[in-house]
């Protein structure tokens, strides 16, 4: 029995190194901030961007999407390829404008 396993685990095995994920971040990061340039959100933030894209070796593009208390950055990162390429700079109160205005809903 346990010749069995080990010839049906082989193959498996065997195909083990082609099936290896790649390594990320493989391109920049884009980081949305669903506020204006140049406030309190921004500021800090592209300090925190420079700090992590050094660490990964990677570029940080911070890309500022103002608009409706945080929501069109916050829509346009759930509309981003689920690559974990593109993140998102939020703060409380884009989480409670999305909530109470159900403009995001949970799948």
């Amino acid at each position: 029995m346990r010749r069995r396993s080990l010839l049906c685990a082989l193959p498996c095995l065997a195909a083990a190194p082609c099936s290896m994920a790649q390594a990320w971040p493989a391109r920049p990061i884009r980081l949305v901030v669903p506020f204006p340039a140049g406030g309190a959100t921004d500021l800090l933030e592209r300090a925190i961007a420079q700090g992590i894209g050094n660490g990964f070796g990677q570029p940080i593009v911070v890309d500022n999407r103002p608009g409706a208390g945080g929501t069109l950055g916050s829509s346009e990162v759930t509309k981003a390829a689920p690559d974990g390429h593109t993140l998102l700079m939020a703060t409380s109160s884009a989480h409670s404008t999305l909530i109470r205005d159900r403009k995001i809903t949970a799948e």
